[in-house]
């Protein structure tokens, strides 16, 4: 009898005893020539209609006894409604990721779902360790035979599980890091969650490189080869070899409480004078590396890049007038201030601090160079330059345009594409004058070339670019958010609308003397009422 009593072999015949939905004991194989199933037999009549509860229990016990008997993964696989792929899942269970001794103990249906546990043992060549989990199954009518069967995802099979990965258990492709940050600390998914997908990442980069052995282990092998790979269950550790990042567990514990406030919310830090990053963290739902690899408009943060343009171009002052009305029309296209606000006999430093949209949106005409923005942001602010950071990240994209287009990119709207990561990047470019590639890993742990920016912020655009987010800071729209932090300070704030979403993105970016800061919040609103105040925690950290 197998562990637990749910699964057993009775009297030559295998049944499940499965408690939480009330099955009783049901027989698949029978004794001496009886039919397992009715999988294959065809019904006079094809039912429609929803599933009753007898169907849904009978058919979850039907797959999940199958599966757990594991002789024939075919079996199971036809009480599904894509056996192909139900079968390959199935059959990798035991032959790839060698899962043996499986115990799965439904429980109680709600509608059509039916979630389950599962105990297990993996074994390999000598070792073994237990394996538990939970999952669900829904069960769903067939479309053309009207039979009610489990309606296939790899979830079902384990809850990592996805279309383009398998569960394998083996010797490990990379020896294990023991990852720290740059003052020694060491670095572990567990306390710092964001961290996951990097450490991975850093695992199968440079793991060899780190000194280590390799262990036996389970994981989610992806068909993506340069994907990382996902340890699930380690049956022997092997020896990890160190490897040391950029980043500061002080800050990116800060960074980690702070995005939990704040749904879909993300943050980087990078530190100006070096471009290393000192800390990314991100609270979703998805797991996504938002901060990272994100990909959205970042509102009016890009002003930043959009004044260093026009202070370059000699076409604004910071001390200069400039004109901020309620609305101004570009080739057809309106656009508007907040609450349709403006600034009577203003500077460029008001609008600037005070995020006027139509100050930025009336010297399009003067640049008389639509690609004068993309130029700017790749030139010297160096976005879009295939960064190598160490692991897989986004660079941000300002793509030429044109009419409408290219003027909503001056506010960080359009085709404008960034991430935390790229916008503290580009908060750390203005405060030191030069575009510095960010890393998460020495450059001389792999002799990786490294972006460089063709040119340098001139010394007087610069430094009107910092007074500005100075003033952002001290008396403008970062002011809430900047008031509890010291030392040299500055700030910008942004909201981006996305159609369809009632309430803006929430992005925010700052730097506190050798710190840069971004954060953004998906449908957070203004950039100070969220973005704000997760950045000002990173920064005060730091």
């Amino acid at each position: 009898m197998r562990s637990g009593a749910k699964v057993a072999i009775v009297g030559g015949v295998f049944v499940v005893i499965a408690g939480g939905i009330g099955y009783g004991a049901y027989s698949v194989v029978a004794g001496d020539g009886g039919s397992d199933s009715d999988v294959g037999s065809k019904s006079a009549e094809v039912r429609t209609g929803p599933l009753g509860a007898d169907e849904v229990k009978e058919t979850a016990e039907q797959f999940l006894t199958a599966w757990a008997e594991g002789k024939d993964p075919g079996l199971a696989a036809e009480y599904t409604n894509n056996p192909a792929a139900a079968k390959v899942a199935v059959a990798g269970y035991g032959e790839q990721a060698h899962i043996t001794g499986a115990v799965i103990t439904p429980g109680k249906a709600t509608g059509a779902k039916v979630p389950f546990t599962v105990k297990a043992t993996v074994k390999f060549k000598g070792l073994s360790k237990p394996l538990s989990y939970a999952s669900e199954l829904t069960v769903v009518r067939g479309l053309t035979t009207g039979k009610p069967l489990v309606d296939w995802v790899p979830t079902v099979i384990h809850p990592k599980l996805t279309k383009t990965t398998s569960l394998v258990t083996g010797e490990a492709a990379t020896p294990p890091i023991k990852a720290v940050d740059r003052n020694g600390t060491e670095l572990t998914a567990e306390k710092y969650p964001s961290l996951a997908p990097m450490l991975d990442q850093l695992r199968d980069k440079y793991g060899e490189k780190a000194g280590g052995t390799s262990g036996v282990e389970m994981w989610l092998r992806s068909d993506d080869e340069n994907a990382p790979a996902t340890t699930l269950l380690t049956l022997s550790k092997g020896k990890s070899g160190e490897l040391r990042t950029t980043l500061d567990a002080k800050v990116q514990e800060a960074a980690e409480q702070a995005v939990k406030k704040y749904d879909e919310a993300s943050v980087a830090a990078v530190k100006p004078s070096t471009g290393e990053i000192i800390a990314v963290a991100n609270n979703r739902q998805d797991g996504f590396n938002a901060a990272m690899l994100g990909k959205q408009a970042p509102g009016s943060t890009m002003k930043i890049v959009t004044a260093a343009m026009l202070l370059e171009k000699g076409l604004v002052g910071a001390e200069k007038p400039a004109e901020c009305p309620k609305t101004v029309l570009y080739q057809g296209t309106s656009f508007h201030n907040l609450d349709q606000f403006d600034i009577q006999g203003g500077t460029f430093t008001q609008s600037f601090a005070r995020s006027c949209n139509t100050a930025f949106i009336k010297l399009i005409n003067e640049a008389k160079d639509d690609h004068a923005l993309p130029a700017e942001a790749r030139e010297v602010f160096g976005l879009g330059l295939n960064w190598q950071t160490g692991v897989v990240s986004a660079d941000g994209t300002v793509p030429d345009s044109e009419g409408g287009g290219a003027a909503a990119q001056y506010i960080g709207q359009g085709t404008v594409q960034m991430n935390v990561l790229n916008l503290a990047s580009v908060t750390a470019t203005a405060k030191d004058g030069t575009f510095r590639q960010p890393v998460i890993v020495p450059r001389d742990l792999d002799n990786r070339q490294l972006a460089v920016a063709e040119r340098q912020l001139p010394g007087a655009v610069g430094q009107q670019l910092r007074d500005m987010m100075r003033a952002t800071a001290s008396w403008g729209t970062g002011k809430a958010a900047m008031a509890a932090l010291g030392g040299d300070k500055g700030a910008k704030t942004g909201s981006a609308e996305v159609d369809g979403q009632a309430t803006s993105n929430s992005w925010f970016t700052g730097f506190q003397d050798d710190l840069a800061a971004a954060a953004s919040v998906e449908a957070g609103g203004h950039g100070g009422d969220a973005a704000g105040p997760v950045v000002a925690a990173v920064l005060a950290a730091g």
